[in-house]
């Protein structure tokens, strides 16, 4: 019996020739990484096991993403541990404020994540870098910390399910609608603990962007990781980026798959996940046009890219920002804000009525920098749309790509992207 990509890279990092799900393995890890949420606990554990040294000083990286600019007392101690921590193990990849990027943009764009990698991050959506061919996966600050020690962790293998899509993507129809949509198929739990490899025609013609947004949510649905196989899309995005060697790994032909997903997307359309799961979801077109809003946050790890920031700006353009709403963009990196500068999206934005915020966690998860208030709602890219997500445990956060996003920052409501006319 063959082995899927994931079990390929599982079996080479922990130095046998197969391993079959359910396994408990240990594996050596090429990459690892932390923020200023996690980094902290992490560090308080390291040093309470006695660890003198980390495994490595260029295969780590510490991001303070999450509060920065420091929002407070706390967010700034907490840095101030990851920067001394930094100072004192040598750790090549430390970012300060004006160099640092959400974390799961950053890494990606630094070519410090790669194909046939095995990756920890002390963070959820870990899962991004399966875009590139890797195993990577969200653990807690305690396995983290263990990892930074020794440069190894073990995992269970996951068994793997396949999401065959097939057909050509309508207009306006992204990546994030596809994770969105398969969420809404399996339910949030439909993935538990398994690896969820995303393949067809369709995924084979997704630029890097919509990839990194899809394997970005598998963790939506549960899934130990998400992963696509590499390509010449691959290649092209890693070639001049890669920081070390990188290896390409396919799944066998006569792999074994718990479930086979097939679907034909050339009808699909831009979908929304309404409060409070993003399984909850619906097609555009069944949307009332009485759902109105009061903020729209385009940014975060899953949809914070330049591709992401065009599609907005493209509906944008020419537009005002409804009187009733606040309009919050955030270029995930600071080469994507330079990017978007240079385009003229900026000007866009700001002439549109947005504000523009640095490269931050913030508003996603509800920290600062666009917190919602009691009964607010709003349409936002990011992952997640739990209660208090964003803010306060009565707002409601409906996610949505970029076009529907943008569109629906002009109209005041939840709105499709044709509704608004597109000017060039």
């Amino acid at each position: 019996m063959g082995m899927t990509i994931t079990e390929k890279i599982l079996a080479d990092h922990s130095e046998k020739k197969e391993v079959y799900p359910g396994e408990l393995i240990f594996a050596k890890l090429d990459f690892i990484l932390a923020n200023d949420i996690t980094g902290p606990l992490a560090i308080k554990e390291f040093e309470k096991i006695g660890a003198e040294k980390v495994f490595d000083s260029e295969r780590i990286a510490l991001i303070p993403d999450h509060s920065t600019p420091n929002k407070d007392i706390k967010s700034a101690m907490q840095s101030k541990m990851l920067r001394d921590f930094a100072k004192k193990h040598n750790i090549k990849y430390y970012y300060e404020v004006g160099r640092v990027g959400i974390e799961h943009a950053l890494l990606p764009e630094e070519g410090l994540v790669l194909p046939g990698d095995c990756i920890i991050g002390a963070d959820s959506h870990t899962c991004t870098y399966g875009a590139l061919g890797a195993f990577s996966t969200g653990v807690g600050s305690t396995d983290f910390a263990y990892a930074m020690a020794t440069g190894e962790i073990w995992f269970k293998v996951p068994e793997s399910l396949k999401f065959v899509y097939y057909g050509k993507l309508p207009q306006w129809v992204t990546g994030k609608d596809l994770i969105l949509q398969t969420i809404g198929y399996i339910g949030v739990d439909g993935a538990r603990y398994k690896a969820m490899e995303f393949t067809g025609e369709v995924i084979r013609t997704l630029p890097m962007s919509d990839r990194l947004t899809i394997c970005n949510m598998a963790i939506e649905a549960g899934a130990k990781n998400g992963i696509i196989e590499p390509d010449e899309i691959t290649l092209e995005y890693v070639k001049g980026r890669a920081k070390r060697d990188y290896k390409f790994y396919k799944s066998d032909s006569d792999a074994n798959y718990k479930e086979i997903y097939e679907w034909d997307v050339s009808k699909w359309e831009p979908v929304v996940a309404f409060p409070h799961l993003p399984s909850n979801v619906k097609p555009i077109s069944s949307i009332s046009k009485d759902i109105y809003i009061d903020q729209v946050y385009i940014g975060s790890c899953t949809n914070g890219r330049i591709e992401d920031l065009r599609i907005a700006a493209k509906i944008l353009k020419g537009h005002k920002v409804h009187p009733d709403v606040r309009l919050i963009v955030t270029p995930a990196t600071p080469r994507i804000y330079m990017e978007a500068l240079k385009e003229g999206l900026i000007e866009i934005f700001l002439d549109a009525g947005a504000s523009i915020t640095p490269p931050s966690c913030g508003p996603c998860l509800g920290g600062h920098l666009g917190v919602l208030a009691e009964g607010e709602r709003a349409v936002a890219t990011t992952n997640r749309n739990f209660v208090g997500r964003m803010g306060h445990p009565k707002s409601e956060v409906y996610l949505a790509n970029p076009a529907v996003a943008a569109a629906s920052a002009i109209l005041g409501r939840i709105a499709a992207p044709w509704e608004v006319e597109v000017k060039d």
